[in-house]
């Protein structure tokens, strides 16, 4: 299957002010969503990743998507200097450069969601809408004193113990395999001394003073048993910005791709004035319909195959690329998202 234009990754590069190279990413077309990552990112590893590709694609859909990674992450240059709020800033500032005056939306994820409320309220005029997904006011009230002091320790000595114990934390929902894999990402990313040393920033901002500041329309959003960011922190950035919105999604997985990405993408979209994602824009070939209808209708891999005279393994293979495009997990997330298309089956009439 040849893959559409709009659903590519386009890779490029900018310089901040004291000259480091970061890396930036786009796919989709239309108006800016510019999306600002959690602790570290890689990419081309995370594009890598299905569910989390998906998960983009998803959100690209009426709209260009601009990713980066910080400086000392992924694809970037070293970083010039220490992790601060005011290099994070900086190094935001180069990213989207290139917009000009055109207003964006700002998306933040985890320590993203930091930045985000930052930059927001020192450039309100370049902000037109944003979003903070995972977020806290204050690093300090993420956890105890101890687990604090365990995990920078535990990072900063054994990187590779350290990552698989962070991936357990953010992504209970996601399988045993995309957790092994997600521990590696993180491994590729950054090495352990960036690793912690952004890990640490992440527990030292607090941007309680700057949230009155925010004046752009403003959704909070969080999942209700989020391991690594407690709800309560979620529900204090909602009362610190004038007339900000709190939706709260049921899970426990940090990470925005995991879990019930899905009702994410669809909540964050619907806040930003994008239509819903139906089934035109998931992207879905005419075969894969008819194999979703068949999905729909409860028939297993063994009954589509005969139904569209096939081999079983095809019909394996059209449902597992049904459920990545769509950032799915099961069968049953695609029956449900097939009946609420309002679209009746498209699968030939049996023979």
């Amino acid at each position: 299957m040849v893959t559409p234009e709009s659903d590519r990754q386009h890779l490029d590069s900018v310089t901040t002010a004291d000259g480091t190279v970061i890396a930036v990413a786009s796919i989709g077309a239309g108006r800016p969503v510019v999306y600002i990552s959690g602790w570290l990112s890689h990419l081309e590893h995370g594009w890598r990743l299905p569910d989390e590709r998906a998960f983009y694609r998803r959100l690209a859909r009426g709209c260009r998507l601009i990713r980066y990674d910080r400086a000392g992450c992924g694809m970037s240059g070293p970083a010039r200097q220490p992790p601060s709020l005011a290099s994070e800033l900086e190094q935001l500032a180069a990213v989207v450069a290139p917009l000009g005056s055109e207003p964006f939306d700002l998306v933040g994820v985890s320590l993203g969601a930091l930045v985000a409320v930052a930059w927001a309220a020192a450039h309100p005029a370049t902000v037109r809408r944003l979003v903070l997904y995972g977020g806290w006011v204050s690093g300090a009230a993420v956890s105890p004193p101890s687990a604090r002091e365990h995990v920078l320790a535990l990072v900063g000595s054994h990187w590779g113990l350290g990552s698989d114990v962070l991936t357990d934390l953010f992504a209970p929902d996601a399988s045993a395999a995309a957790r092994a894999e997600f521990g590696r990402y993180q491994r590729a990313a950054s090495d352990a001394a960036t690793a912690q040393s952004l890990l640490a920033l992440s527990y030292a901002l607090d941007v309680g003073p700057l949230l009155a500041e925010v004046r752009s329309p403003t959704l909070v959003v969080h999942r209700e048993r989020d391991r690594a960011a407690p709800l309560a922190q979620a529900e204090e950035l909602a009362r610190g910005i004038p007339g900000a919105e709190l939706v709260v999604l049921p899970g426990r997985s940090h990470l925005p791709w995991a879990g019930d990405a899905v009702a994410l993408a669809a909540t964050i979209r619907r806040f930003l004035g994008l239509r819903p994602v139906g089934a035109a824009e998931g992207g879905l070939t005419p075969r894969q319909r008819e194999v979703a209808a068949l999905v729909s209708d409860g028939r297993t891999n063994r009954e589509i195959a005969e139904r569209l005279g096939i081999d079983e393994r095809s019909a394996e293979g059209h449902v597992e690329r049904i459920r990545l495009r769509l950032g799915f997990r099961s069968r049953a997330q695609i029956a449900s998202w097939w009946a609420a298309q309002g679209e009746r089956p498209a699968a030939p009439p049996a023979p």
